[in-house]
């Protein structure tokens, strides 16, 4: 009996323990790529682990009887680097046949690593999910997006569209779905525009709209002053913004025909069917906060607002608007041949119309910016 119950022990159990592995390894190889997922969110560890751990359990680690680590960076092998996740499980398996020579039960261990890397980075992003020419570039100019790519969520057949005679030269494009592009595009740092792609998360979901004051303030004189401007704003003449968080209500953000509008370290939030409407003639200067909560980000449209009307951006060839132009359920049409200092424009809008003669760039950390991912490979690594 002794050798039949080792035989059994050594038979089954061995190929039972080999099972387990293999779902340990499993476990793990799915828990980090989760982690992975997670942290290039701009999650912090608890969350990374949280999220990596259950999705451990959920594909058969079992937590009562094992233990799970998360390191980022990894404390071992070829990938020690920040945007990586290494994931360690380990199971106490209890023993069948084989505790009648040994008590202590068999440990199994899986480790699995996982990256994440940025494919390019977006200027031009439209989060809409399914319309065609989310991404419209149109006219007979030519816009230029140095070192950063234009992303489309839609899944239409012509989700990134040019059309006109205009060219558009950018990094790379994009799309969940397809493209539309004739000869009018010109890629830099890929070969044919990148179609079927996972779609981009908003970047901006994070941010908390403002607290909206109670009172309205007044639009006379040359110089506004931050809070809320009831029934929109319309902006004449030579007129300056001081720095702060500036609410429009219940009516446009206006900006006259030959109007000089200033002003830096401003946010303008959009509110209960407020719109964007520049004059061609207009010259407007203005540039977002480069630190506190709304950093280098210059309009914000309200996301619960999801009327038809277009946010319209126009302006004479000086001027500036540098910042994000921010707009999750409304509409972009920017038509003006000018973008913000250094070419720090963002524009991130649930559709994008371009027609214009800019040119936008790529790194803008010097202004608050942050850099918006055109899309993200995360892959199992070890």
């Amino acid at each position: 009996m002794p050798l039949v119950v080792a035989g059994a022990a050594f038979g089954v159990e061995t190929s039972f323990w080999y099972y387990r592995d293999m779902q340990l390894q499993a476990a793990a190889d799915a828990a980090a790529y989760a982690g992975a997922l997670e942290k290039r969110a701009g999650s912090n560890q608890e969350a990374v682990k949280q999220a990596a751990t259950n999705v451990a359990v959920t594909n058969g680690f079992r937590q009562a009887i094992g233990t799970a680590d998360l390191n980022s960076p990894p404390s071992s092998g070829a990938h020690i680097t920040s945007k990586a996740v290494e994931v360690l499980l380990a199971e106490n398996t209890p023993r069948f046949f084989s505790s009648f020579f040994v008590k202590t039960p068999v440990v199994i261990r899986a480790r699995a690593v996982a990256t994440y890397e940025d494919a390019g980075s977006a200027c031009i992003l439209a989060l809409h999910k399914s319309t065609p020419k989310a991404a419209l570039f149109s006219g007979s100019s030519t816009s230029k997006f140095l070192g950063c790519s234009v992303m489309a969520n839609s899944l239409a057949t012509d989700a990134v569209t040019v059309q006109g005679t205009g060219k558009l030269e950018t990094s790379c494009i994009y799309s969940v779905g397809g493209v539309s592009l004739g000869d009018g595009a010109v890629l830099n740092d890929c070969k044919s525009a990148q179609i079927g792609v996972p779609p981009v998360g908003d970047p901006y979901a994070d941010v908390e709209p403002p607290a909206i004051p109670e009172t309205c303030q007044s639009d006379s004189g040359p110089t506004l002053q931050p809070g809320k401007y009831c029934g929109g704003l319309t902006l004449k003449g030579t007129m300056t913004l001081d720095p702060g968080v500036y609410v429009i209500s219940g009516g446009d953000f206006k900006v006259n025909a030959n109007a000089n509008i200033s002003g830096s370290g401003v946010m303008i939030y959009l509110t209960d069917g407020a719109r964007v409407s520049m004059n061609g003639t207009a010259t407007v200067k203005l540039s977002a906060a480069t630190t506190g909560d709304y950093s280098g980000l210059l309009f914000f449209g309200d996301r619960t607002d999801t009327g038809s009307t277009k946010n319209n951006f126009n302006g004479t060839a000086d001027s500036e608007l540098t910042g994000a132009l921010y707009f999750a359920s409304q509409d972009i049409q920017f038509l003006g041949n000018f973008s913000g200092i250094d070419g720090c424009t963002q524009v991130v809008g649930l559709t994008v119309e371009w027609t214009g003669n800019a040119s936008v760039s790529k790194d803008c950390t010097a202004h608050g910016m942050k850099a918006i991912p055109a899309t993200q490979l995360v892959k199992l690594v070890e």
